[in-house]
């Protein structure tokens, strides 16, 4: 069975994208802002703001959001969420 890398550090940036370094050397940028504003929420819609957006954290090996805001591991590999 093949296990996906794992993040191990998440840069937060002002446009809320999140870039991504994984343990394969993998770097990745993702766009969580705009999946938000398609997907909008009263959970999540504080994540819009960048000083809440930048308060992610990584977790076993994945990047959440307070405790309501993840998104599998194989997307944000990827780079796009779906």
């Amino acid at each position: 069975m093949y296990k996906l890398p794992y993040i191990i550090k998440a840069i937060y940036n002002d446009d809320l994208t999140v870039t991504l370094n994984f343990s394969d050397n993998t770097c990745q940028s993702v766009d969580v802002g705009n999946f938000i504003k398609k997907h909008p929420h009263p959970q999540y819609n504080k994540y819009l703001k960048p000083s809440n957006f930048k308060k992610g954290r990584l977790e076993n090996g994945n990047v959440i959001w307070g405790n309501d805001l993840e998104f599998p591991l194989e997307e944000l590999y990827h780079g796009k969420i779906l």
